[in-house]
């Protein structure tokens, strides 16, 4: 006897199936077989065989998700391998299916009932029809499935699940493009809290840190046991050290290098080893540098020797010239050279304006040559 994984129905139910080795498979490989669960025959997808090993692995882990009833590792009865019959009835029943949802919402409207129908599933024989819906409150639904028994001539079950089920079964896109972990591969929901946010330091945005479901992403407990150990050797996210040139915050973790991002006084964000962070604390306690800032301290230093440098050669440049300048002058033996003086240029003679004629008044002639004239 060899055991196969199985996965079946649309909440993406887990099983354990005995299959005897003398079954074969199409091509060697596992895939559409017909087994008979609890909830009658189904068409499941067989995976492959499973050591001891596994088989503990997979029995422990079905432990450890908040709804344990649907989340088991069931024990299923392989009954044949899937022929082309059976793979087409169970192609006809999702069909089939997407026209009874419709037909039910119509039906819901009617009875004013305060719940919300997800999806629905046929059986692999139809004889049971499975209806999963969410609701806030209790809600008695006696008449609304006596009604749907009557259009569907088969029985119905009604199955309340979660606002995380109703994702994992309608199924969709999440914020990071790829299908949602609960739709795809996630078996179960592992619970999530918002200590688990802090602690990675995400931005407490609910449009970002929630999924499609509207709670919190299960992506964020993928990592929790890393974060949880490196920060049990620190203070806690967000602590602060108090210091005379002021305060130092931890601010986040770099899970790659194994650093923790400090924001320093001066506002910089500085990386620091964990396992150089008490050695950092103790440092900065009793008033030390440390790490980039140390750096430039110490280039500042270095600085302001050069620049003392430089003043001092300048000083003692300025006072050997004056030194130079204050010393007497010795006599010159060669007489000193007549500075030519330029030719002076001769003078522009500019000749007077002739002056305007003066209309004289005409003189009267005296008496006396009056006498002579007459």
């Amino acid at each position: 006897m060899s055991i196969y994984l199985t996965i079946f129905g649309k909440p993406r139910y887990l099983g354990l199936m005995n299959v005897k080795d003398e079954t074969t498979f199409e091509d060697g490989r596992a895939g559409w077989v017909v087994v008979k669960t609890m909830r009658g025959y189904e068409m499941g997808l067989a995976g492959g065989k499973l050591s001891e090993e596994q088989q503990e692995k997979y029995t422990a882990a079905s432990s450890d998700f908040e709804n344990s009833a649907d989340t088991m590792l069931q024990n299923v009865d392989f009954v044949k391998v899937a022929d082309e019959y059976d793979i087409e009835r169970y192609y006809r029943c999702r069909e089939d299916e997407g026209k009874a949802l419709i037909a039910a919402r119509e039906l819901l409207e009617q009875h004013k009932l305060d719940m919300k129908l997800v999806d629905a599933e046929y059986m692999l024989d139809r004889r049971k029809f499975y209806f999963y819906f969410t609701a806030t409150q209790r809600v008695d639904f006696r008449l609304f499935v006596r009604d749907l028994a009557h259009m569907f001539r088969t029985r119905i079950e009604m199955r309340q699940v979660g606002i995380r089920d109703e994702a994992k079964i309608v199924r969709g896109l999440s914020t990071c493009g790829r299908p949602c972990c609960c739709s795809y591969w996630l078996r179960g929901f592992s619970p999530i809290s918002i200590r688990i946010v802090k602690e990675q330091r995400s931005a407490l945005n609910p449009t970002k840190i929630s999924g499609l479901c509207g709670r919190l992403m299960c992506c964020m407990s993928y990592e929790k046991e890393i974060y949880s150990e490196m920060w049990s050797k620190l203070p806690g996210p967000g602590a602060k050290i108090k210091t005379e040139q002021g305060v130092y915050v931890l601010e986040s973790l770099d899970l790659g290098r194994e650093y923790v991002n400090i924001r320093f006084p001066s506002g910089r964000l500085v990386p620091v080893a964990i396992s150089e962070f008490p050695d950092f604390q103790e440092a900065v306690l009793k008033g030390e540098e440390w790490g980039e800032d140390k750096e430039l301290l110490e280039k500042k230093k270095a600085a302001a020797a050069r620049m003392a440098a430089l003043k001092e050669r300048a000083l003692r440049k300025k006072s050997s010239e004056v030194k130079v300048n204050a010393a007497p002058l010795r006599p010159r033996t060669d007489k000193p050279e007549k500075a030519s003086k330029p030719p002076k240029q001769k003078a522009k003679t500019q000749k007077p304006k002739p002056k305007a004629k003066q209309n004289k008044p005409r003189k009267k002639p005296a008496k006396n040559d009056e006498a002579t004239v007459a």
